[in-house]
């Protein structure tokens, strides 16, 4: 049984992963900036459907055991002021091992370059970069400890920048080079991109809202299946890695 945090939790990818990885046995610590919000997903966790079943092995020629009770934590994390991230996770003992990290948090607001402001630019950066560049960072000893696996949920506008989406884009693009260095910094770790396209989340509502375009969830690939795919890049056996991985709707 492994440990594992998640940022953005509560979203809809960062929900569906917590649901997986609780159905696999693991141990969650689930972040996010609401703490009712990470109240709410706990306790479903802990209960109904998403109670602990079986454990991932990346062993080859093994099977999921039955796992028992895997514990679930909540860390209220506020990702807009990446500086006061050290001292929000001080006041939390966390493990001094973690099996896995996966930055599943982001924002995005569409518009024009003429009409960006200075504000929406840092907090694009601040939530979708640079706090997932502190974290990793606050959290390498015990990734290190656990020959861990850092995963990023990017996006494909990580890939290719459209009109309007010049923030969100940048912020993407250097989550992309964040997560190359690392893994060509830290060989004992490994690093996954997921580059999901439009996906049935809250945020995809908010975004078409913005395009003035009607929301229909089915035109769109669901979080289980991000979060499926997420989980089998954690599920490969050690002797390798899916370093990048794109995943868009059918």
């Amino acid at each position: 049984m492994g440990t594992y945090l998640i940022t953005g939790a509560t979203g809809g990818i960062g929900t569906a992963i917590a649901e997986l990885l609780r159905e696999r046995g693991h141990d969650l610590i689930l972040t996010g900036r609401a703490q009712d919000r990470l109240d709410a997903l706990a306790g479903k966790l802990r209960t109904g459907a998403h109670a602990a079943t079986q454990l991932i092995s990346t062993a080859p020629g093994t099977r999921p055991s039955a796992a028992s009770g895997a514990s679930i934590r909540t860390i209220p994390l506020d990702l807009t002021e990446p500086r006061r991230l050290e001292a929000s996770l001080a006041s939390d003992v966390l493990p001094d091992r973690l099996d896995g990290v996966v930055h599943a948090a982001g924002v995005v607001h569409l518009s024009p370059v003429a009409e960006l402001e200075a504000d929406e630019w840092i907090d694009h950066l601040s939530v979708n970069l640079v706090s997932a560049a502190e974290l990793t960072r606050l959290l390498l000893p015990a990734l290190r400890a656990a020959a861990g696996h850092v995963v990023f949920v990017n996006s494909t506008a990580g890939l290719r920048a459209n009109p309007e989406w010049s923030a969100y884009a940048a912020s993407k693009f250097g989550l992309r080079a964040l997560a190359d260095s690392l893994r060509a910094e830290e060989p004992s770790i490994r690093v996954t991109t997921v580059y999901p396209g439009r996906t049935a989340t809250e945020m995809q509502r908010s975004v078409r809202a913005q395009e003035g375009h009607p929301y229909a969830e089915d035109d769109f690939a669901a979080p289980a299946t991000v979060a499926r795919v997420l989980v089998a890049a954690l599920e490969t056996p050690r002797d390798a890695v899916v370093s990048d991985v794109t995943v868009r709707p059918s």
